[in-house]
């Protein structure tokens, strides 16, 4: 996205809702650092198959439509839109590098996911178009280098993440901004330094990436989904299990995207196991004792 379409865009969007962050921020209560992760009940441990939602949802509203590339719609707004209620988001907190190794690039981006474990493959969301001359510089190193490193966001330093999301000039470098520790020495990218104060990181590869067209811009590039193959995990002793396959989330005490500015913790977990067609539904008997609700007008 070209500077002034940016500009445009940030000015349609309003990211930050206070006139006056830090005074809004000093009115709310401390950052609650007793508050640990536990495992709660699900709203309704009595549920049955077939009964539909709890009372947590009941007595709805209704909807209203929204076309997304109506008439006078800024397309900030579809952005806006889903932020706010695709949530909780991961995020890929990315550690790339310049070509010439002398730009290191260090950033947050929540259009991130885990789509596949054999081979491992994430996949992450870059607003703008991949070539070199208009790319953000995240996705520039990304495809001139096809090496980076995601790390995983703790509280510990949701700040120092979240600064060097700063509208820095290339070449400028977002560890210093941060002040998060580089450590080089990763196994499969060398180049490449991971976060250190990160309990989980991940060496990657570019396997692909796919440019899409603009719908409010006609031959402009509105994004560009890049898929990332894992190739190393760096895990901190005391959050991995013997078996080297599972994160304790207590230690990992991960941040999310939320709408706007906001982010959000994990400190609660219900616990409920994948049920078995035969064992729990009762088989095709089971199943026929349902009341059918959703065969159409």
């Amino acid at each position: 996205m070209a500077g002034a379409a940016l500009a445009n865009f940030e000015k349609v969007l309003k990211r930050n809702p206070h006139p006056d962050f830090k005074k809004v921020e000093a009115s709310r209560p401390p950052f609650d650092t007793d508050s640990s992760f536990r495992y709660t009940q699900t709203p309704n441990p009595s549920w049955t198959f077939g009964q539909g939602a709890s009372e947590l949802q009941s007595d709805q509203p209704p909807h209203v439509a929204i076309d997304p590339h109506a008439e006078g719609r800024p397309a900030a707004f579809n952005y806006k839109l889903l932020i706010s209620a695709v949530i909780p988001r991961p995020i890929a907190f990315l550690s790339t590098r310049g070509p010439d190794g002398t730009a290191t690039n260090l950033a947050p981006f929540s259009y991130f996911q885990m789509i596949n474990h054999d081979p491992p493959l994430f996949v992450i969301g870059f607003t703008g178009p991949a070539d070199v001359a208009h790319a953000k510089d995240s996705l520039r190193n990304l495809v001139q280098t096809k090496e980076c490193v995601i790390n995983i966001i703790s509280e510990g330093f949701v700040e120092a993440a979240n600064s060097t999301s700063i509208n820095a000039p290339y070449g400028s470098s977002e560890w210093n901004v941060s002040g998060l520790t580089p450590i080089y020495g990763c196994e499969t990218v060398p180049r490449i330094p991971r976060v250190a104060e990160a309990v989980f990181s991940i060496e990657g590869k570019l396997e692909s990436f796919r440019e899409f067209d603009s719908k409010a811009y006609a031959g402009k590039k509105s994004g560009t989904m890049v898929i990332i193959e894992g190739t190393r995990f760096w895990a901190r002793q005391d959050a991995i299990n013997e078996e080297l396959n599972q994160i304790d989330p207590k230690i990992l005490r991960p941040v999310s995207r939320l709408g706007g500015i906001t982010y959000g913790r994990v400190t609660e977990a219900i616990e409920l196991p994948r049920p078995d067609f035969e064992k729990d539904l009762g088989g095709a008997e089971g199943y026929a004792k349902l009341t059918d609700r959703h065969t159409a007008n």
